[in-house]
């Protein structure tokens, strides 16, 4: 099946639609003493979203399960909006611009952040679990132990703890390669194997395996794309602080690369994810090589 430009951007905005008025329900302004109002702060109004709609175009591609899948976009996004305030704060990497509007312990302190983040994160395991029967146990307990291998040592937090013994010091590319795979690509390969967690009826085993290589060639494509657009966009365009990876002494696939070397192998990585995707042999992944040509062509 293919689709046209056109009703790529026309699924795009139903689906940002849906997975924002979701959020919105689902993360409360009632927690108390201004909390609530901080988790708001930190995960409405922003974002690409890209985790949210990797999770559901894989869901499509392996003929999910819609609600399941929902909650699985919002509980992603609210993992990758905990680790953005904490890694906002000063004792990380004390930015003070994400999204466009001042990072969350600007605009209310660093305590509040703190707990913001740790709010977030624990609302998004709650997310994968109702309470009613709207999502088998089996593929809750499937969703909640991907995202929280992508989200702790084996994974985010423990890309971040490379990242921050690594200011000052020179890395290979093996050694980059091997951060960026836990700080940024575990959590966007998760987002691709929560929606196949969705699938109705499992996918064979190489199909599901095509896939999670599709999620690794465009978590590591998202980076180097990051740190490309670190020294070539400015802060209105980017939404965040540009040129601070550089400021911090931080080693990026342009420090290592050079620019011309870097934009190559972001093609590179785009063309092995679609690779993959032929490799799946599955039908409906229009969707998913659409989104894996955004995150390397956007400009912020």
């Amino acid at each position: 099946m293919t689709f046209s430009l056109l009703d790529f951007d026309t699924w795009v905005t139903s689906q940002l639609s849906t997975v924002e008025h979701a959020l919105s329900q689902w993360v409360s302004p009632d927690a108390p003493a201004g909390l609530g109002e901080s988790m708001r702060y930190a995960v409405l109004d922003g974002g690409k979203r890209l985790r949210p709609l990797l999770v559901l175009a894989a869901c499509e591609a392996a003929g999910g399960h819609g609600a399941a899948a929902l909650r699985a976009a919002c509980a992603v996004e609210l993992i990758h909006a905990y680790s953005l305030v904490h890694d906002d704060m000063p004792c990380m990497d004390n930015d003070v611009l994400r999204r466009g509007k001042p990072t969350v312990h600007v605009q209310f302190g660093e305590a509040l952040a703190l707990l913001a983040g740790d709010a977030l994160q624990a609302l998004a395991f709650e997310l994968l679990t109702p309470g009613d029967s709207s999502v088998p146990p089996a593929m809750q307990a499937d969703l909640c132990r991907l995202l929280a291998c992508a989200a702790g040592g084996n994974g985010m937090a423990g890309g971040q703890a490379i990242d921050l013994a690594s200011v000052g010091h020179a890395l290979s590319e093996p050694e980059l390669r091997a951060m960026h795979k836990l700080k940024t690509g575990r959590l966007l390969q998760a987002s691709v194997l929560m929606g196949v967690a969705c699938a109705r009826t499992p996918l064979p085993p190489t199909a599901q395996a095509a896939l999670a290589e599709y999620g690794a060639a465009i978590g590591l494509a998202f980076q180097v794309v990051d740190d490309i657009l670190d020294v070539t966009a400015d802060s209105s365009v980017l939404g965040k602080t540009a040129g601070k990876d550089a400021a911090a002494e931080k080693p990026t696939y342009v420090s290592l690369m050079g620019l011309e070397r870097s934009e190559a192998l972001a093609d590179e990585l785009l063309a092995q994810a679609q690779r993959s995707l032929l490799e799946s042999g599955l039908p409906n992944v229009a969707r998913l090589r659409s989104l894996a040509e955004l995150v390397v062509k956007r400009k912020k």
